[in-house]
């Protein structure tokens, strides 16, 4: 009973058979009923015109005709006077019927009666009839009604019903073969891929079985699989990268550090390897702290403590700490931002958005442009862009840009190729205001990055 096809063909198969031992026991008994009522009512009303015969015309002779209308196999008579002594009858041997009357009641009789109803026990069933044609001549018409056709009735019905069973049993195997066919082999087909994926195999394919509930699980599963395929891509993705970015700054330290450890070397050399050590280690401290900072937003670790502030002030104090960067690459830096305007975010974390688009923006911006931040209220939200007119994104890669280590810039220049890590800090925080981010770029003509919290 571990397999499902076997428990729901057993539920089944239980749950029909009771059905259908109700269904066949409720119309047996009152098939059967009925067709005896119908005999009662058939000899009662046989008696009852013999009865209404005599009276009319009471004499031998129509008494002799009564018993010549009875004299069957299947039906017999005996007329008796008051007393209870026969006077005519259809039976030759009284002894074999009139034993089947019941003792005492055929002399009490006042209406039509059945006397005997015992058709499964006696060979016949029995009605009374009470007739009276004058003070003298009175007594009492004993109608006799085989039950072999009863029982043969009863015999047929009883092979008909058998056969009914027969036939419902072989149509619960065909319901069976039904349910393996159509049921269980997609859930062990489903069973096998779950089983797949919890081995690391995520190479899962099933096929569509339809809208319903399997359909849905089954579209379930294999979403789970694409998915697990993809995170894993990801991961392999994610450690190759890790692995390069910190691979390259340790080349560097471990290279530089052989070097100005060499005797002889001039302080003026050293100086600079040092510097460049100085400056690998502090691209190694920054990629370890957003690999730290994503690690916390993937575990919801971080917390968002929102409240009001003037947008201005935030702003100008953020520019006044990118600046000297900006001046270094000749990148102008605009505000554009109404001074009544106020911000309802974390500062902390909108500090951090901002921060990391602005570097961003100073990666990929050509000298001698400008770097715009604009903030506007929309509703209820507040719209905050900063836009460039750097080597913008290509339209294809604008989705993935938000991903962990995507990196339009493939040539993982120490110059200008980011970690891939900024945009998806970036991402995870507007979300965690519950607001959004959208991104308009021209290859070629920069970028602009705005975000609704």
């Amino acid at each position: 009973m571990n397999r499902i096809s076997t428990k729901l063909t057993s539920y089944f198969f239980i749950a029909v058979l009771i059905m259908e031992i109700s269904l066949i026991s409720y119309l047996h008994h009152n098939i059967v009923h009925a067709r005896i009522d119908e005999e009662f009512s058939r000899l009662l009303a046989t008696g009852s015109n013999h009865r209404d015969v005599l009276i009319e015309y009471y004499s031998d002779t129509t008494m002799k005709h009564i018993v010549l209308m009875e004299k069957d196999e299947e039906r017999e008579v005996i007329i008796t006077d008051k007393q209870g002594n026969i006077i005519q009858s259809s039976v030759e041997n009284i002894e074999s019927v009139e034993k089947y009357i019941p003792k005492g009641t055929a002399n009490n009789l006042e209406s039509d009666t059945i006397l005997a109803s015992d058709w499964e026990g006696l060979p016949y069933i029995i009605s009374g009839h009470p007739y009276k044609v004058d003070s003298g001549h009175s007594g009492y018409i004993i109608m006799f009604q085989s039950t072999r056709p009863i029982e043969q009735l009863v015999g047929k019905l009883n092979m008909y019903f058998g056969l009914a069973g027969v036939t419902s049993i072989v149509a619960l195997f065909i319901i069976y073969v039904a349910l393996s066919k159509f049921l269980t082999r997609p859930l062990i087909r489903m069973k096998e891929a779950t089983e797949k994926l919890s081995e690391g195999d995520f190479n899962v394919s099933l096929p569509f079985i339809g809208n319903d509930e399997l359909g849905e699980l089954s579209g379930s599963i294999q979403k789970l699989s694409n998915d697990l395929e993809r995170l894993k891509t990801e991961r392999n993705e994610f450690l190759a990268s890790i692995a390069h970015e910190l691979g390259t700054p340790l080349t560097y330290l471990i290279g530089y550090s052989k070097v100005a450890m060499r005797p002889g070397v001039d302080e003026k050399d050293r100086k600079h390897y040092l510097a460049i050590i100085a400056e690998e280690s502090e691209r190694m401290k920054e990629l370890v702290k957003n690999l730290l900072d994503l690690a916390k937003m993937d575990e919801n670790t971080f917390t968002v403590s929102k409240e009001y502030f003037m947008a201005r002030p935030f702003l100008e104090e953020i520019l006044r700490l990118v600046g000297p960067s900006f001046k270094l690459k000749k990148l102008r830096l605009e505000l554009i931002c109404d001074d009544e305007i106020k911000i309802y975010a974390d500062p902390l974390r909108l500090e951090q958005i901002i921060l990391n688009l602005l570097d961003n923006a100073l990666k990929y911006s050509v000298e001698e442009s400008v770097v715009t931040i604009k903030i506007l209220n929309k509703g209820e939200k507040t719209a905050i862009s900063v836009q460039d007119f750097g080597i913008g994104i290509p339209t294809r890669e604008i989705e993935f840009i938000f991903e962990k280590l995507y990196r339009v810039e493939k040539s993982r220049s120490r110059t200008s190729g980011g970690s891939g890590i900024g945009l998806a800090i970036v991402k995870e925080l507007v979300e965690a205001h519950d607001g959004s981010i959208e991104v308009e770029s021209n290859l070629g003509n920069g970028s602009t990055f705005t975000i609704f919290i």
